[in-house]
């Protein structure tokens, strides 16, 4: 059995600023026993324009974040990062970044990077419109999975959770837990955020951690109401309100494994 714990943020362009709410979190987690914090996508800055300029620091960023695992002794999924080269170390070309979702181990090392596959091309029927992120980022091109001592995580982030084959995808290669951290729109997750979480946590069985942001980051507004559901769809936590909050649940493997055993949804498949 283990603790796992869930933030909410309403991250801004001060990464100090956003660095200290993140470890305040943190020790409250740790507090609590917590094994696991999940942060949400743009966690250490979220402004417009920014993520060039923000792309640029992130291997300072990725050492800040390790050295907060190290010092609380906690396995944190770094919610995003833009980062200005891909896996292999090649720059990424015309201009482009890629969004980056680190597994860190208490140990201070990042053990599994994922890079968001699904980007956000939309049209949004809120005050922005439409939403192009392939005009600023590169998508990555392979499921990741990053192995704790508490279970397999399936890394995801926020518009992948739509995508029902790729969480069934990471079911297969072994995940227990899919991570999604976000930045819904206010509008969109209004609509489908709890839906889809309890969604791909029915399709694959598995425990879904969403970590949202909430609030204004400027001229945008995103729907915040992280949220832990177990592998049958139940809500475990939520959180209620604005601002920085943190939720905890228990993860049971051998329990979810029974879950998955009573009602064998893998060997039942027929298209995939």
């Amino acid at each position: 059995m283990a603790l796992l714990a869930v933030t909410q943020l309403n991250s801004q362009n001060d990464i100090d600023a956003n660095f200290s709410t993140v470890e305040r979190l943190i020790i409250e987690a740790k507090a609590q026993h917590a094994e696991l914090i999940v942060l949400p996508e743009n966690f250490a800055c979220f402004a417009a324009g920014k993520q060039p300029e923000t792309a640029q620091r992130f291997d300072e960023l990725k050492q800040r974040i390790e050295q907060l695992a190290f010092k609380h002794q906690i396995w944190i999924i770094a919610g995003t990062l833009p980062c200005p080269y891909r896996p292999d170390g090649k720059i990424v070309p015309d201009g482009r970044v890629r969004t980056v979702s680190l597994c860190i181990s208490p140990e201070g090392k990042t053990v599994a990077r994922y890079d968001k596959i699904h980007l956000f091309d939309v049209q949004v029927g809120d005050h922005i419109g439409g939403y192009q992120e392939s005009k600023v980022f590169e998508p990555g091109d392979q499921a990741i999975i990053a192995e704790t001592p508490f279970g397999n995580i399936g890394l995801m982030v926020c518009y992948d959770v739509r995508f029902p084959e790729f969480a069934i995808h990471l079911r297969t290669l072994g995940a227990d837990i899919l991570t999604m951290p976000a930045a819904f729109t206010y509008t969109t997750g209004e609509m489908h955020w709890q839906l889809l979480l309890q969604a791909r946590a029915m399709d694959t069985q598995c425990m879904t951690l969403g970590a949202a942001q909430q609030g204004w980051h400027g001229k945008r507004q995103t729907w915040g109401r992280s949220m832990i559901c177990q592998a049958q769809g139940k809500i475990m936590a939520h959180t209620e309100g604005d601002g920085a909050q943190l939720i905890l649940a228990p993860f049971d493997l051998e329990a979810q494994q029974t879950i998955r055993e009573s009602m064998p949804l893998q060997s039942h498949r027929k298209f995939i």
